[in-house]
């Protein structure tokens, strides 16, 4: 027996290249705010979590620019011995600023902000309580943290009480959601899980990767969105959606999130965050501050590409935000589907199991407050013509957009 065997037998990439239906890893070769070049075609991009457009934004490109004259490409060294620099220390107080919490500190990844946090807090005597949707960081954070893991049905308020009755009293409990979750774009009933975990003594941490920037007045994410912040124990965020940048972050009370600064292996083990990355994520939370008609767009563009979808039969699930599902339910559709659109020039994602469950096999689109009425109107004459020639839909619906 040979440790490598799985991987020459594994033969589902291998089937997909040699159908020339192979979705990953694609090479964009130019990026243009809602626009890109893929294979030497012109695309309109819907498949960016560059939520408010600012990854090519003038002033974020400037700033990155400029960090990178100070501080270099790299602080070659991670944040606990010799990667700090003052911009880390800036960003962090303004997000703790901005996010109303004590302190915030930033890791090089969102992945790693998870798998530093979670692992840090959680032991082995220790119970998580998990939606079952939850980002795959989560799930590595508590597979290295060792502790009991309950999962609970999405977003089901019954199944998480019902799991939260199983735990003794004297055990230390936290409750895990993601704030809008990543492939369907649905929100967390933040308001009711509150009810729930007040009423059984936990904690809760929520992962706000895709609210943050996006929801609630001033772009505070899922909390503000339902007027809970206080209520929840610690929020952890990314730079690489709204902010246009990369990195991630966690924000809470200053014990905690000092615990987490020295005893969080990704912190402490990992080069920082880069300079260019920080002084981007810098400038992009002034914006975030002071440009809310951004985020007013955003909403806009959202509510008429769901609409227009929906009009045309298409199932969108439940989702309120840039993240636009669309159901197809089988994998090989779903991978032709892709591919229609692509040589069309539309740019979208295509999620299987295991990022859904099998039988829940979608498109996964997601909006920019910069893609213009043009742009959505062409995104979906194309969904509807190919969606009829697959049989995706029946074209029984109200046709909303003009030929």
């Amino acid at each position: 027996m040979d440790v490598f065997d799985k991987c020459i037998k594994w033969d589902f990439v291998k089937k997909l290249r040699l159908n020339d239906a192979y979705p990953y890893f694609k090479p964009i070769q130019e990026k243009m705010g809602t626009r890109a070049i893929v294979d030497h075609r012109h695309m309109i991009m819907i498949g960016s979590n560059d939520y408010l457009g600012l990854s090519g934004d003038s002033r974020i490109v400037q700033a990155s620019f400029e960090t990178l004259q100070r501080y270099g490409a790299s602080s070659c060294g991670s944040r606990f011995l010799n990667g700090t620099t003052t911009l880390h220390i800036e960003l962090e107080e303004q997000l703790a600023q901005f996010m109303n919490r004590e302190k915030a500190i930033v890791f090089s990844t969102g992945y790693q902000t998870n798998l530093g946090v979670i692992s840090s807090i959680l032991g082995r005597n220790d119970v998580a309580i998990i939606d079952r949707q939850v980002h795959a960081s989560i799930i590595d954070a508590l597979r290295l943290a060792s502790c009991k893991i309950l999962r609970f049905k999405h977003n089901d308020m019954e199944d998480l009480e019902k799991k939260l009755k199983t735990v003794p009293k004297d055990t230390a409990k936290l409750i895990i959601v993601d704030g809008v979750f990543s492939m369907e774009g649905d929100i967390a009933n933040l308001r009711d899980i509150i009810t729930i975990k007040r009423q059984y003594g936990a904690r809760l941490l929520v992962d706000d990767a895709h609210g943050i920037g996006i929801l609630g007045k001033y772009g505070r994410g899922t909390g503000e969105y339902f007027n809970v912040e206080s209520e929840i124990d610690l929020i952890t965020g990314t730079f690489s959606k709204s902010f246009g940048s990369l990195g991630g972050f966690v924000a809470g009370d200053l014990d905690i999130v000092d615990y987490i600064q020295h005893q969080g292996r990704s912190m402490i083990f990992s080069a920082s965050m880069t300079p260019a990355s920080v002084g981007a994520s810098l400038k992009a939370l002034e914006i975030i501050r002071n440009e809310p008609e951004r985020r007013h767009q955003l909403n806009e563009n959202t509510k008429y590409f769901i609409s227009g979808l929906r009009a045309l039969g298409f199932n969108t699930g439940n989702s309120e935000t840039p993240i636009v599902p669309i159901h197809i339910g089988d994998t090989m559709r779903t991978f032709v589907f892709w591919k229609r659109l692509m040589h069309s020039g539309i740019y979208t994602n295509p999620i299987i199991s295991p990022a859904v469950q099998e039988g829940n096999e979608l498109l996964r689109t997601s909006l920019m407050s910069t893609h213009t009425k043009e742009e959505l109107n062409t995104a979906l004459r194309l969904f509807e013509e190919i969606g009829l020639d697959l049989g995706i839909i029946s074209g029984q619906k109200k046709k909303i957009v003009a030929k």
